[in-house]
């Protein structure tokens, strides 16, 4: 209910200064205002689920992220009498950053590049100024680099060659396909030559490079050029940024000159590679037919070409993330120009290329496509490079026994997004041969055509073993939380009043969702094998292909029948697979263009993997975070230096996240006077074990001990959210719990109907969160100043001071 102010206004200031006796005037002291900061978790809410109120209104932000408060709320920093025993409750939505846009679940094919991004971040925790950070950092950027590479690649494979070089050089193939019919050499038009046939198909997948190189800039432009709130000099009192944690560091979420430089390499490298896709086709056929004029003039585009390549290298070699402060100085223009040039160099080579030759034809698969094998064999170099150095950061970290796999996360997970690019890659061409082939099976002696690279069909060929891997390591998982549901079970009904009638289905029921919560904890082993099977096998598929140079069934003709029939039928199987994977994940992104609640479920596997800069990859999804943090600690930092008040910032699974983030880009006066309060937190459980080097017990101690208090709720049937596993200095611990879930085991006259298991969610509904909650706010009030008059509002957003 509204009521009006009833405070008196400060008398106004005479310009008289009267006598020297007279006594200042008073007033009565003002009750202090508190503010609890909402941060909904993963998939996201509305603001009026958040605060209990169908009427709710916008205080700051905009449509894709902002703060929101009951209408009833919205005066309450004018009225702080009203609020002497409860906080203003104000909600931060951010979900559209992640979820609100159906086109964003079409980034799901950026997938690879996501995964070869968190692995730059998996580093384990040693020193900042150990030598072995910056060869992680490179290897894992080559990395990305190569992963670019493989994407124009495959476009090159299926526009240039299967489609350009082997189909429309083939009548058979393209006789029934009128949109094939101006490429056919038997109507001897003038696009039939097949260098004018390749030139004309590079359009796609430099249309491909294109719409990368445009959303990278867009997403920068709309989510992640948030600039972080300045730090006031007068009463920051915070530590030299040598001592800080990286969080806390200026910069970490504002590196717009590090993603355009990335942007420009990769982009180089993109189009580099369709102009090597035009340069070794036409050479090759200039030295067959001893054009000695034309072969030096693609000798001259080649050495251009490798100039270009060598500039790229030298600048992701150079390119490391700036932290320290905001990166916000503009490249030099030969970084800039870098992508145009490389433009400029293959519209040479499309009219080198274009250059009539009428005696060429186009046989078998295009020249070149042995580039698959060379991409696969550096990658792999790459990962155990990057597992060396990560054995010797591990071993400068210190206390670091929670680290998942002894460090190697980073290369498990930067080796699986290589599986997911080949996965991807040879998936499409797979199934786009098969398509423009007719009943034919692409390589086999009677197909009109060659299809894809045999390199692609021996990873297709393993795929099969690597998923029976990946089956075998589920149902021993299913077999864990058999066990464990059995061993759990037993211990139920004590958590619980003994006097409510025992009731085995019910803790069956808990004890397995206890069970299967505790399979986020095994999730380390899982990838562990895939990592470990995915490289024996990926080693296996690349010395067949090199020493076969066949496809698997054919390479085994010869071999016993049994050997030959499994060869085949991998082949078979593992070509469908990949297919299937490709369109799986085409499917679910048009079904999230007309279907809210998937859009929403596709939308959850970006709050996961995007929440970290783009520091390895400038095509991979987005970070929200980069728009998100700044946003919490502009609010904190204003609304705290205008108010005077207590702030208790509530984050929920990844809102938790967010809000430990926004803390710690808080300065050090304002930061010990907030508390932070997180329910169904992953900060201990996933993100200080996977990534060490951010969110360890070093940086979570050090977080604590900067802050006023820090309170964790956690359940056991809780797969997400765990405990963080700190001590206060007093003793307290930090953890509350594990909270009983179900709340109430049976039925009882209070509760005729049996309590839900909540699980991950509605942790508000458990009454220990309310007091919690209330101890927070009640350790905040002795030490912070009374609240000043006349000079605050809602939005908190101007009259910065700068004392």
């Amino acid at each position: 209910m509204e009521t009006a102010a009833t405070t008196t206004p400060p008398p106004a200031r005479s310009t008289d200064p009267g006598p020297a006796t007279d006594p200042p005037p008073t007033t009565a002291p003002q009750p202090q205002l508190a503010l609890e900061l909402l941060v909904h978790g993963v998939g996201g809410t509305t603001p009026q689920e958040m605060l209990g109120d169908p009427r709710v209104q916008r205080i700051t932000g905009d449509d894709t992220a902002a703060c929101y408060r009951r209408t009833d709320d919205v005066d309450a920093e004018q009225r702080p009498e009203d609020y002497r025993n409860q906080p203003v409750r104000e909600a931060y939505c951010w979900s559209n950053l992640t979820s609100g846009n159906g086109a964003r679940a079409l980034w799901l094919i950026l997938l690879p590049f996501m995964v070869a991004n968190l692995a730059h971040w998996m580093r384990p925790a040693a020193p900042p100024d150990h030598r072995g950070q910056r060869v992680y950092d490179l290897l894992v950027r080559l990395l990305a680099l190569s992963l670019t590479i493989l994407l124009a690649a495959a476009a090159c494979e299926v526009a240039l060659d299967l489609t350009a070089w082997q189909c429309a050089g083939t009548p058979v193939c393209a006789t029934g396909k009128s949109w094939l019919g101006f490429l056919n050499p038997a109507d001897g038009g003038w696009w039939s030559t097949p260098g004018r046939r390749l030139v004309l198909a590079s359009v796609l997948p430099l249309a491909v490079i294109g719409c990368l190189c445009w959303l990278s800039h867009r997403t920068w432009s709309a989510y992640e050029s948030a600039s972080p709130p300045p730090r006031r000099p007068g009463a920051s009192r915070d530590t030299p940024a040598h001592e800080r944690t990286a969080l806390g560091l200026d910069g970490f979420w504002y590196g717009r000159r590090l993603v355009a430089r990335l942007r420009a390499a990769h982009t180089t490298a993109g189009v580099l590679t369709v102009t090597a896709a035009l340069l070794v086709a036409s050479l090759r056929a200039d030295r067959r037919a001893g054009a000695t004029t034309l072969t030096a003039v693609g000798q001259t585009l080649t050495v251009l070409a490798v100039l270009l390549a060598a500039a790229t290298l030298a600048i992701v070699w150079r390119t490391a993330r700036s932290e320290a402060a905001r990166d916000e100085e503009s490249d030099r223009p030969a970084v800039r120009a870098l992508p145009y040039a490389a433009l400029a160099v293959l519209a040479l080579t499309a009219g080198y290329a274009a250059w009539a030759r009428p005696e060429a034809r186009s046989h078998g698969p295009l020249p070149g496509v042995a580039a698959f094998g060379g991409i696969a064999v550096f990658q792999g170099a790459l990962v155990l490079a990057l597992a060396v150095t990560a054995w010797f950061l591990q071993r400068a970290a210190r206390d670091e026994t929670r680290t998942v796999l002894r460090g190697m996360g980073g290369p498990a997970v930067a080796l699986l997004s290589c599986a997911v690019a080949g996965v991807l890659s040879g998936g499409v061409a797979q199934r786009f041969a098969d398509w423009i082939d007719g009943p034919a099976t692409p390589g086999q002696d009677h197909a009109p055509i060659a299809g894809p690279p045999v390199l692609l069909s021996w990873q297709a060929s393993v795929l099969p073993a690597l998923l029976a891997v990946v089956a075998a390591v589920a149902v021993l998982a299913g077999i864990r939380v058999l066990v464990v549901r059995k061993q759990v079970g037993k211990n139920v009904p004590g958590l619980y009043d003994p006097r409510e009638r025992p009731d085995v289905l019910r803790t069956e029921r808990i004890a397995g969702t206890i069970a299967r919560a505790g399979l986020t904890d095994a999730a380390p082993v899982l990838v562990a094998a895939i990592a470990a099977v995915t490289l024996v096998l990926g080693a296996g598929a690349v010395a067949g292909a090199w020493v076969t140079d066949r496809a698997p069934g054919r390479a085994t003709e010869g071999a016993p029948p049994f050997v030959h029939a499994v060869a085949g039928t991998a082949e078979s199987l593992g070509s469908w697979l990949m297919g299937a994977g490709v369109i799986l994940l085409l499917t679910m992104g048009r079904r999230a263009y007309r279907d809210h609640s998937a859009r929403r479920t596709i939308g959850i596997l970006w709050d996961v993997g995007t929440f970290w800069p783009r520091a390895a990859h400038p095509f991979a999804p987005p970070c929200y975070a980069e728009r998100a943090v700044p946003d919490l600690t502009w609010r904190m930092a204003t609304w705290t230096e205008r108010c005077d008040g207590r702030l208790v910032i509530s984050g929920h699974s990844q809102g938790s996240v967010l809000a430990a983030a926004a803390v710690w880009q808080l300065d050090l006066a304002t930061r010990s006077r907030v508390a932070l309060l997180t329910y169904g937190s992953p900060l201990e459980r996933l993100y200080g074990r996977w990534f060490p080097a951010y969110f360890g017990p070093p940086a979570l101690t050090g977080l604590h001990r900067e802050m006023d208090d820090w309170r964790n709720l956690w359940r056991f049937t809780d797969p997400i959210g765990g405990p963080i596993l700190l001590t206060c200095e007093d003793g307290r611990a930090i953890d509350e719990g594990p909270l009983r879930d179900p709340l109430t085991f049976g039925r009882t006259l209070q509760n005729p109907l049996p309590a839900q298991i909540l699980g991950h969610g509605d942790y508000q509904a458990d009454p220990v969160f309310d007091t919690v909650r209330a101890e927070l706010l009640a350790r905040l009030g002795p030490g912070i100043p009374g609240q000043r008059t006349g000079d605050c509002d809602p939005q908190g957003s101007s009259g910065r001071s700068s004392a």
